[in-house]
């Protein structure tokens, strides 16, 4: 907002409608104690009436503290690192932060290095991790920051991780398909370098062996339902009944590559995916999926990195099993 002479409204201005003194003003918007509610109204008032808008440049100037939060990511088209991080703003709003974000490539160390550099230059007052890979972690670890960072997408492999306990959806997945009979579950893994990935191999593994099974054959893809469809032939040359897919978009690939070539889901091979993504719900059969609740890990990310303190959400969240119409019993 600007005045009749063009001069943006400043903080003199709302003194003078609100008839305090600057100093108050700059007390009630760096939210201190010891100003009168009656005062504080007709601060905020003034500044409503004028259209004052804070910078939050120069509150951190006098305060210290800029009220913002960053976030580091990497990969944030896949739909894990995107809808984490539309969830760490929502939760950052909600606690009275912004976010300010720097995508890196995983792979280049310069480019991680300076992302960081990028976010602490902002003033950030944490950093917020969405870079589900190993190396990411291991660049960060050469970095001095200065400020207190929590990693999403890393739960078992970084202390500063907050996740989804990814191990134990993986085996949900796998559970649901061996209660429905099947002994010959194949798995269609994520990429090797993503920790998630890593996890619910892991995952796939120990169910199979806690029921006295072993897998038919692991294909691994990279997250893309492409990658599903092309999996499809060497899962069905290896006799499978059942497939646990790493996510969502694999299994939707690898179920339309099935229908092409005439084979029925569930009746000749179930399918169980991971995430459940939007269109889980609408597949032709509906996906059975596991489901992760996006919106409280970043609420425990956004809540350990003010707290300065990971370990203070360590604790992984529990997946959930849906339970639609992608699997049914062996045929056979």
């Amino acid at each position: 907002m600007v005045d009749n002479s063009g001069r943006p409204v400043g903080v003199r201005d709302v003194a003078a409608l609100a008839g305090v003194s600057r100093q108050t003003v700059s007390r009630v918007l760096n939210e201190h104690p010891d100003v009168a509610d009656a005062t504080r109204e007709r601060v905020e008032k003034a500044m409503g009436e004028l259209g004052y808008r804070m910078n939050n440049a120069a509150r951190a100037l006098g305060t210290r503290r800029s009220r913002t939060l960053g976030i580091l990511a990497s990969d944030a088209l896949q739909f894990g690192p995107s809808r984490s991080i539309a969830a760490i703003e929502a939760s950052a709003r909600a606690a009275g932060y912004w976010v300010s974000a720097a995508f890196a490539d995983a792979d280049d160390a310069a480019s991680v290095s300076a992302a960081v550099d990028h976010l602490v230059a902002q003033g950030v007052e944490g950093i917020l991790v969405v870079a589900p890979h190993a190396r990411t972690l291991r660049m960060l670890d050469t970095v001095t920051v200065g400020v207190p960072i929590v990693t999403l997408h890393s739960a078992g492999h970084d202390a500063r991780g907050v996740g989804v306990d990814q191990v134990a959806g993986a085996r949900l997945a796998v559970g649901a398909l061996a209660d429905a009979g099947h002994t010959r579950i194949a798995h269609l893994a994520g990429p090797a370098d993503w920790l998630e990935a890593e996890s619910r191999a892991e995952g796939f593994a120990a169910e199979l062996a806690a029921r006295g099974l072993e897998s038919v054959l692991t294909v691994v893809g990279d997250w893309t339902a492409r990658a599903g469809f092309e999996a499809a032939q060497a899962l069905r040359d290896a006799g499978a009944t059942a497939v646990f897919a790493a996510n969502d978009q694999m299994a939707l690939g690898l179920i339309g590559a099935l229908h092409a070539a005439g084979v029925a889901v569930p009746g000749e091979i179930s399918v169980v995916g991971f995430d459940d993504l939007p269109e889980a719900a609408y597949a032709w059969p509906r996906l059975t999926t596991v489901r992760q609740d996006f919106d409280e890990l970043a609420r425990r990310a956004v809540s350990a990195v003010i707290a300065g303190d990971a370990a203070a959400s360590a604790e992984s969240i529990v997946p959930e099993l849906v339970v639609r119409d992608s699997i049914a019993a062996p045929s056979v």
